[in-house]
């Protein structure tokens, strides 16, 4: 059985894009933090990914440039290409890339059979998806790259719903993020 992981590169504000739906001119993570990232996600077995996630994520499988941009980034893709992927999307009519399956809507009930059947750990990338699943209690863990900027506002990394959790594992990186990961507490 594998654990569900929450896992996100986040402002010091708590988003993970500005008010334009923007990110990627403050979270590139550099060789040193991709190393991390690989490290981290080299567990994964399955990746529940929401239309706009997997649109920006398909580039690992698909776009030889962004896989050839260096060593750690041709690692980070043969991690992702391995793994499975499911998508949930009410719009998105196919997927483009393999060991992908398309599912119209969530389902709290098929997340707990993913997880008990995988091999590996589970990731949920993106706010939105990872929201469903932190409101049916079946987040183990979350993981942050917490960057070293405020945004103001924008698409919020957590949903507003209480969370108790034991920090587990901090690492600073020399561009100033930082690598945070909590276990969630289940509610006794």
């Amino acid at each position: 059985m594998g654990k569900l992981v929450y896992s996100m590169i986040v402002s010091l504000d708590g988003y993970v894009a500005d008010r334009e739906g923007e990110f990627a001119s403050w979270a590139q993570p550099d060789e040193q933090v991709l190393t991390a990232i690989n490290e981290e996600t080299s567990a994964a077995d399955t990746y529940l990914l929401g239309r706009r996630m997997y649109e920006m994520m398909a580039v690992w499988e698909t776009d030889p440039e962004v896989i050839e941009q260096s060593p750690q980034s041709t690692q980070f893709a043969q991690i992702w290409q391995r793994a499975d992927k499911v998508v949930y999307s009410r719009t998105l009519e196919a997927v483009h890339t393999t060991r992908t399956q398309l599912r119209s809507r969530f389902d709290p009930e098929d997340v707990a059979q993913i997880k008990a059947d995988a091999k590996g750990d589970v990731t949920i990338d993106g706010p939105t998806l990872a929201a469903e699943a932190i409101r049916h209690g079946l987040v183990d863990r979350i993981d942050l790259l917490l960057c070293p900027l405020a945004l103001g506002g924008g698409l919020r990394f957590l949903p507003d719903h209480r969370l108790d959790l034991a920090l587990r594992h901090e690492r600073r990186f020399d561009n100033g993020m930082i690598q945070l990961r909590y276990d969630v507490l289940k509610a006794p």
